[in-house]
Parts: C-alpha cells; sequence; structure tokens
C-alpha cells in the first residue's frame, strides 16, 4: 500500500488542572494509503480527535513526524495543508446561499466567475444538492446542510478530507442513509478519507481500516472484519459490540478441536490449533455466535428484547457465572421470559484473545 499519511511517534501532552500532564498521544504510529477509508475510534478522551487536529494543523505535536505524500508538514498551518476538514457541528455561514457556502474558499482566491459557477455546481451536483445552491443553510435539513459541508470540503480538491463526528447530530435513519453516501462519495472522489467517531456502528460500516484507540494509544489496526472477529485484546473485544467472555482452561484435545471448561463447568468446543491441555484461556462468542438447540449450555432467559428482526436474550446460565448476551432471529418460537433453553455454538466462531 502507497502511503499517503505517514506520521510517525506522535506524542501531544496537555496540562491537566491540577498541573499534572496527560499524554493525548503516546507515540502514535499511522500510515493511511491512496483513496482509503480510515476510522479513528474509541472512547472519548482517546486522543482521536487530537491526532486528527495534529493532521490539519490545529494542534501541534510536541515530538514526532507527520508526513503527507512525503512532505512533512511540521510547522506548515493549516491553510497551507492538502488537506481540509468537515466539523460535527457543519460551522456554515448562516447569512450566505448554500452556494457561496461552498464556494467561499474560491471566493476568496479570486476565482474567475464562470470557473466559480462550473466549480459551485459540479460539488453540489456530487453531494445530491443540485439545485439547491439559491438556499440558506437554514431553510435545509440536517441532512442537507451536512452534504453542503462536505461539498464545501472537496471544492478545494484536496488529496485527505478530514472528519470529525460528522454524524452525530443526525437522527439514526438519516445517518445510516449518510454512512453508505459517504462511502460512495469517498469512492467516487477518489480520495483518503480519516474519519473520527465513537459509533462502532459507523467504523464497521464505512471503513477500509479501523484504528482503534485508548488513553493517547493505538490498540488495534485492521479491516472491520479483524477487529471484530479477532480482536486483540479485552479492551478492543468488549469496546467492538457486545461480546461474551469465558475465562476457561483447556482440559483435553479432541482431535482438530479442544475442549476448554470454565470454573463453573460451562463447556466450550474450540479449534484445537495452537492449543495445550490445562492452557488458561480467555474465549469470547458474539451474541450472534449461539443457535438454540436441544442441547448445549443450558441456561434460562432472563429478558428478552424485541430488535425488530432479532430478538436479544440476557440468558443466566444454568452452571452460574456471568449472564450471556445472545441474538436470535425473531420467529414464533422464540422463548419467552423465564423459558429454559440450550445454547450451541460454531466452534470455529470462537477467538482466543492473546494473552489470554
Amino acid at each position: 500500500m502507497t502511503a499517503l499519511l505517514d506520521i510517525r511517534a506522535a506524542r501531544r501532552d496537555f496540562v491537566t488542572p491540577e498541573g499534572g500532564r496527560v499524554a493525548a498521544l503516546d507515540g502514535v504510529d499511522l500510515s493511511v494509503g491512496e483513496n482509503e477509508f480510515v476510522t479513528l475510534l474509541g472512547p472519548s478522551g482517546c486522543g482521536k480527535t487530537t491526532l486528527l487536529r495534529a493532521i490539519s494543523g490545529f494542534e501541534a505535536l510536541d515530538s514526532g513526524t507527520i508526513h503527507l505524500q512525503g512532505r512533512d508538514l511540521s510547522g506548515l498551518p493549516p491553510f497551507k495543508r492538502p488537506v481540509n476538514t468537515v466539523f460535527q457541528s457543519y460551522a456554515l455561514f448562516g447569512h450566505m446561499t448554500v452556494a457561496r457556502n461552498v464556494g467561499y474558499a474560491l471566493e476568496v482566491k479570486g476565482t474567475p466567475r464562470a470557473e466559480y459557477e462550473a466549480e459551485v455546481a459540479a460539488a453540489l451536483e456530487k453531494v445530491g444538492l443540485a439545485g439547491f445552491g439559491a438556499r440558506k443553510p437554514s431553510q435545509l435539513s440536517g441532512g442537507q446542510r451536512q452534504r453542503v459541508a462536505l461539498a464545501r470540503a472537496i471544492i478545494a480538491k484536496p488529496r485527505l478530507l478530514l472528519l470529525d463526528e460528522p454524524l452525530s447530530a443526525l437522527d439514526r435513519n438519516l445517518r445510516q442513509q449518510m454512512q453508505i453516501e459517504l462511502k460512495a462519495l469517498q469512492h467516487t472522489l477518489g480520495i483518503a478519507f480519516v474519519f473520527v467517531t465513537h459509533d462502532q456502528e459507523e467504523a464497521l460500516t464505512m471503513s477500509d481500516r479501523i484504528v482503534v484507540m485508548r488513553s493517547g494509544r493505538i490498540e488495534q489496526i485492521g479491516t472491520p472484519r479483524e477487529v471484530f472477529r479477532h480482536p486483540k485484546n479485552r479492551f478492543v473485544a468488549e469496546f467492538i459490540g457486545e461480546t461474551n467472555l469465558f475465562a476457561a482452561t483447556v482440559d483435553r484435545i479432541e482431535g482438530d478441536l479442544a475442549l476448554a471448561r470454565t470454573a463453573e463447568g460451562i463447556a466450550l468446543h474450540l479449534p484445537a490449533t495452537g492449543r495445550k491441555q490445562g492452557e488458561a484461556i480467555t474465549a469470547i462468542l458474539r451474541p450472534t455466535d449461539f443457535t438454540l438447540a436441544p442441547d448445549g449450555i443450558p441456561g434460562t432467559v432472563k429478558r428478552a428484547v424485541y430488535l425488530g428482526s432479532d430478538l436479544h436474550l440476557i440468558v443466566q446460565p444454568t452452571a452460574g457465572g456471568p449472564e450471556l448476551r445472545v441474538t436470535v432471529r425473531d420467529g414464533a418460537a422464540a422463548p419467552a421470559e423465564g423459558a429454559a433453553i440450550h445454547l450451541a455454538h460454531d466452534p470455529t466462531l470462537i477467538h482466543v484473545l492473546d494473552g489470554g
């Protein structure tokens, strides 16, 4: 992969109100390829927005380097960097028309009128707002204002577009629609996107790669499937979607499978590759990895939550231990609260966390 953006050993410290120091970025290394959609994902305070601001030039690093197309960005002010940022607040000029908002950067540069109008029309067309140029931002919906912000960001043809939680103010249905549209727009434009969010669904839906961050460090970088199916550690496993964690010990090896048991006696079958008898492991199963079956892990349905196409169950294993989260397809045979059930699982879906 050709690196468009290359970040090495990025560090940024902030002074706390008590006079101490906290590392918002603690030795971050990251490369972003040409035309790649990379999402920075993590809880509040993990450093994702600080990293985005460092790339854009709104935040100076204490140490480390940021290169774009091989050019060192150190010391370059934001307006001289070939990147643009789309903010959560949209930051539109309320007194200007949509067209003037979109073309403001061209207007400041003194772009000839014919070229200016053509570029504005093309940008609005790309975001699905052709014919909206004469309106004011107050006459648009939230999703339309977000498209105006995108059009304004892409009109300068940046090599890299930075997006700081741009969908968080939208309602759920519109947010899901915009997720699909953003990914399609990125593909059409052929430029790299670095997207910041704390919403796992957004990250999984749109990203080529996800960068999971915590306390100024990168915990894991991978495709959506990699971070969901093969989390590197407990933090990633619990942060990316719901999960069931089992502390267990490998009881015996049975051909291609290993049998592991929890302290309560819950039996789990998993691939034998790399496993040893007596080994302590931490295994994970996602809620959708379970199926209702005549035998398996016995338990009682403590709560059943209807989610439309799915039914989410909270199940207390008969043997004891933590409750299990289970998602099954909705149907006439869906168990009710208080029902006794058995849960089966596909051994190949169990993932053992690195380091147990």
